[in-house]
Formats: structure tokens, C-alpha cells, sequence
């Protein structure tokens, strides 16, 4: 028995150093979670955001829904892996990476990236790429041409999504200033959220809208993915933790708490206004609570994501009310107004609820110690204007040259007859 322990003793020391400090460093507790949340977050577009969105427009584009987020889903993956993870992970300048991981290179077994394989950590951040410019296919539902969809992902998630996530999460310049984003407040939900608006101004409204009533074909299939949403949520905020520990497991309860308040109290102000709540109220309060609590949740306890919650149900219901009825903007399923505005409103809440002046509703972890809400607050609104600019201006131009090129909108006909049969040549149900 000596003798054998003793040649494992030997045995470990020739291997080379390098790989003991990677075998070292790489957490199975951790590792086991962020593996866990990736699948998460995948099934979140998938599953939860396919069905949430396919539910919500007309029967006869439910499947151009379906397809959109399964095509989008293999396009980024591609792009990630060509360029998009080193353009936003590498080390570059203050506003994009270079090129030095293009094609995963110098990823194998034994990268490390913190506590987990480098590998997992660039799958866990490609599934954050790929839900990103699928959410901003509901502002063009039901009447964008599908080739232009797959250009603008890949020419949108080029311009904006890589140089951001560099920007908040990649070292570069809303990091250095010390901008708290826990889940991509900013990088996903503002950035898609901008987008969504730019497409519905400049694509235009669907044919009859506002005076043609559409309502979901399906909303027993918008609960479902709305439900699919909540519980893939654990892993969007929790595993952004990138760890097993306090801080995931604060971040999952803060993301459940506010996806509670802004779902009931999206439901209180219909059943005040309108005499019955709503399962579409619901769903879609819930949506808005998880949206602006996703830059807050590692950072703010109970206490704050409770209020977050509220805050969330109110000010995105009235935004949505504002945008449909004043402006009459035809952001099909309400990605601007609970994405968009929710993004903005919970990045600066962040700063709030994180400052430990406010007791029980102050953060844990990583926000703890920040005494300074007024000078943070001025972070956050900075960060959150800039990239607010930044995805309104090269949407806006992105859009203008894919519709040059290929053309965004479909024909009339084609718009009258539904995408799905004219798109793609399927129905999505044979009655």
C-alpha cells in the first residue's frame, strides 16, 4: 500500500504544472452549476421564448415564430464561435476584444476561466448571445422577411451585442467604471430593446393596426413559455453568479421575488382598470419583473427586489399602454416597453437598492460596501444612455442596409396569407 501511494505521490509531481494549477482551480460544485444553468438558459429560447412568442400573434405566422428562434439559435452559435466570443471575452481596447480566441482558439480541456472550464464559460455566454437578438424578433412578428432576420442577427450581434458585452463584461471602458450589470440589464434587455423599437418604426405597423383587434392565438401556449421563462430565469441571473454560492443563490431569490411583484401587480392595474386580470397581464408582468430585476438580482436583497417587482409591473404596463394607444408604434408582442424600458429602469435601480444605507433592502456579495447611491446612480445612467444610443443608432443603420439589400418586409399577399405558409411552405397546425 506504501508503495503505491508513494508512486501516486511521484506520479503527480512529473505531471506538468500547469495542468495541477488547472485541475486545481476548477471548482466541481461550481462547474456542476454553471453546466445546469446553461441548459437553462438555452431551454429559455428554445422552449420559453418560442412558445411565449409563438402563443402571443396569429395563427398563421406561429410557425415563422418557432423557426425564427430555432435559426437564430444555430446562426450566433456559428458566429460565437468564429469570432463573437473573442470579439467580446478577449482582451482588445476599452470598446471591443480582438481576435486572439477567434475559433475557440487556445480553449481545450484544461482552460480555466475563474472557478469553472473556459469552455463552459463560453457556452454559458453563448446561450445569453443566441436569447438576445431572438427576444427583438417580437417587435417584427408577422411580417419581416426570414433571410432578413438571419442577416440582421448576424450583422446586429457583430456591431452591438459582442462590443457591449466587452464593454460591461469584457474589461472594457462601462467595466472600468464600475458599472453593476450582474445579468445584462444592458447588455441584453436595453440592447434588444432599442432594436425592437427601431424595427417597429421602420418596418411599420402590421396591416389594420391599431383598428384591427389581434389577439394571441394561443394563450394556453403563452403560459407555458411564460412559465418555461420563469424557471429558466434561475439560471440567466443565478448562474451569473459564474459560482455554487451566496451570491447565485441570492440572485435566484431576488429573480423570483420581483418576477412575483411585477406579475401580480401588472395584474392589480388591469383588474382596476379593466374590470378582470388577465392570463396575457400575468404572464407579461412576470416577464417585466424578471427583465428589470436581471441587472439588479446579484446585488439587492428581498427587500429590493420586492420593490424592483412593483416598480417593474407599473411603469412597463403604462409604457406598453403609451406606446400601443398614444404613439401607436406597433412593437408587435411589447419587446421595447418591458424589455427596453425594464432594462433601463432596473440598471439604474441597481445602484439603489445596492447601497447599503438602506438596510434590509440593501445587496449582498459584490454590491456590499456601496455607500455612494448618488455618484453610482451616475454610473448606471451613464452606461444605460450610452448603450441605449449605441443599439438605437446601429439598429437603426443595420436595418436600412439589410432592407437596401434583401428588403425587410414582406409583400402584401404575403403578409395577408400568413409567413408561415408563404415563408416557409408549413403550416403550424393542420386542422
Amino acid at each position: 500500500m506504501r508503495k503505491i501511494s508513494l508512486a501516486f505521490i511521484v506520479g503527480l509531481c512529473l505531471l506538468p504544472s500547469t495542468a495541477l494549477a488547472a485541475a486545481a482551480a476548477v471548482d466541481p460544485g461550481d462547474t456542476a452549476w454553471i453546466l445546469t444553468s446553461t441548459a437553462l438558459v438555452l431551454f429559455m429560447t428554445l422552449t420559453g421564448l418560442a412558445l411565449f412568442y409563438g402563443g402571443l400573434v396569429r395563427t398563421s405566422n406561429v410557425l415563422s415564430i418557432l423557426v425564427q428562434c430555432f435559426a437564430i439559435t444555430g446562426v450566433v452559435t456559428v458566429v460565437w464561435l468564429l469570432y463573437g466570443y473573442s470579439l467580446s471575452f478577449s482582451e482588445g481596447n476599452s470598446f471591443v476584444g480582438g481576435l486572439q480566441k477567434a475559433m475557440f482558439a487556445g480553449i481545450h480541456e484544461d482552460s480555466v476561466r475563474g472557478s469553472i472550464p473556459e469552455s463552459l464559460f463560453a457556452t454559458y455566454q453563448l446561450t445569453f448571445a443566441i436569447i438576445t437578438p431572438a427576444l427583438v424578433i417580437g417587435a417584427f412578428a408577422e411580417r419581416m422577411k426570414f433571410a432578413a432576420v438571419l442577416a440582421f442577427t448576424v450583422l446586429w450581434s457583430t456591431v452591438v451585442y459582442f462590443p457591449v458585452t466587452h464593454w460591461v463584461w469584457g474589461g472594457g471602458w462601462l467595466q472600468e467604471m464600475g458599472l453593476l450589470d450582474f445579468a445584462g440589464g444592458t447588455v441584453v434587455h436595453l440592447t434588444a430593446g432599442a432594436a425592437a423599437l427601431v424595427a417597429a418604426v421602420i418596418l411599420g405597423r402590421r396591416r389594420g393596426f391599431p383598428n384591427t383587434a389581434m389577439p394571441p392565438h394561443n394563450m394556453t401556449m403563452v403560459v407555458t413559455g411564460a412559465g418555461m421563462l420563469w424557471v429558466g430565469w434561475f439560471g440567466f441571473n443565478g448562474g451569473s453568479a459564474l459560482a455554487a454560492n451566496g451570491d447565485a443563490a441570492m440572485a435566484l431569490l431576488a429573480t423570483h421575488i420581483a418576477a412575483a411583484a411585477g406579475s401580480l401587480t401588472w395584474m392589480t392595474i388591469e383588474w382596476i382598470k379593466f374590470g378582470k386580470p388577465s392570463a396575457l397581464g400575468i404572464a407579461t408582468g412576470m416577464v417585466a419583473g424578471l427583465g428589470t430585476i436581471t441587472p439588479a438580482s446579484g446585488f439587492v436583497g428581498p427587500g429590493g427586489a420586492l420593490v424592483i417587482g412593483v416598480i417593474a409591473g407599473v411603469v412597463c404596463f403604462h409604457m406598453t399602454v403609451f406606446m400601443k394607444t398614444k404613439l401607436e408604434i406597433d412593437d408587435s408582442l411589447d419587446v421595447f416597453p418591458v424589455h427596453g424600458v425594464g432594462g433601463f429602469t432596473g440598471t439604474l435601480l441597481a445602484a439603489v437598492f445596492a447601497s447599503t444605507s438602506l438596510g434590509v433592502f440593501s445587496g449582498q456579495g459584490f454590491a456590499e460596501g456601496i455607500d455612494t447611491m448618488g455618484s453610482q446612480v451616475l454610473v448606471q445612467a451613464t452606461g444605460a444612455v450610452a448603450v441605449l444610443l449605441y443599439s438605437l443608432i446601429c439598429s437603426a443603420a443595420i436595418f436600412r442596409l439589410v432592407d437596401a439589400v434583401i428588403g425587410l418586409r414582406v409583400d402584401t399577399e404575403i403578409e395577408i396569407e400568413g409567413l408561415d405558409i408563404k415563408e416557409h411552405e408549413e403550416h403550424g397546425y393542420n386542422f
